[in-house]
């Protein structure tokens, strides 16, 4: 039984008879008329029922046609990605990250990707949501690991990383950092929010922030990490995080935020990728950070 057989019964099913599918597969009559019967001779059962010029599926037909469908289109795949693999004299992979993001999870995602596909070259770079956003819609990222801020889209694979708690960084030596774990979000509305925003970003970060996470009042903004840190260092005002883990380094603290009544403000982290733009190495790549968020929790 050969794939192109296959492909001309769905073409005689779908065509509704054998001229139609004929002249769909640039073939004669008289020859699709014989693959079919020598696919029926093969597999000894009827696929067809014949009245006349009219055709019906059998039971086994509308199984062989169903399966034979799903066969061609990963056929299909199959074959455009390893054309599409066999041409690129370098395989590349883009991967944005969120700004502000201070985890292990993309980094050991990377060794790991990287060590079982050597002859992919991983590129990474950061940038606040929107620009996260903007790059992948521009086709400048393959895959994005950032926060989720807006409903999830059809056209893209939405991959749920990790659901966490919010957190903040503020100087160990604050009189906040002493009492516990955790911060109510009435006991620090009076310091300044100090958020990573580039040019132009600063009112959507803010919005994020206050509208919507409904933490901070007052708001500084940072152009990096580093900067944002030693602001808090200097007792300026506490540090939004990205970030899924609990812990960072003195003389910095790490604090959950949670509601007046102590509820928890949810952060989710995703992996964003378009589903029309999908490969293997994307696909493997979002399987490993996956799991590095497994090991991770």
């Amino acid at each position: 039984m050969l794939l192109r057989q296959m492909k001309y019964f769905v073409a005689v099913v779908e065509s509704n008879g054998f001229t139609a599918a004929a002249e769909r597969c640039y073939i004669s009559q008289s020859a699709i008329s014989q693959q079919i019967s020598a696919l029926e001779n093969e597999l000894g059962v009827s696929l067809l029922s014949r009245d006349g010029r009219k055709i019906s599926l059998t039971p086994a037909g509308e199984y062989f046609y169903r399966r034979s469908k799903a066969i061609i289109s990963d056929a299909e795949e199959v074959k455009a990605e390893t054309i599409r693999i066999g041409s690129d004299s370098e395989l590349r992979l883009s991967i944005g990250y969120l700004a502000g993001y201070d985890g292990n999870e993309l980094q050991n995602a990377v060794i790991n990707f990287s060590r079982v596909y050597p002859e992919v070259i991983v590129s990474v770079f950061r940038g606040t949501h929107e620009d996260l956003y903007e790059a992948l819609l521009n086709g400048k990222a393959d895959l994005l690991l950032s926060d989720q801020r807006r409903a999830f889209s059809p056209e893209a694979e939405n991959l749920v990383l990790k659901r966490s708690p919010t957190y903040i960084d503020i100087a160990a030596a604050s009189p906040i950092a002493a009492h516990g774990d955790f911060v109510t979000t009435d006991r620090i509305c009076d310091m300044p929010c100090i958020i990573m925003a580039t040019k132009g970003t600063e009112q959507i970060e803010r919005d994020f922030y206050e509208k919507y996470l409904r933490i901070g009042k007052q708001f500084l903004f940072a152009a990096s990490m580093d900067e944002a840190r030693l602001m808090a260092m200097s007792g300026r005002g506490y540090v939004a995080v990205e970030s899924v883990q609990k812990t960072t380094c003195p003389p910095l603290k790490r604090l959950e935020v949670r509601r007046p009544d102590g509820s928890t403000i949810e952060r989710v982290y995703c992996a964003f990728w378009y589903k029309q733009h999908t490969n293997y190495y994307i696909e493997e790549f979002a399987n490993l950070l996956r799991a590095s968020y497994s090991a991770e929790q």
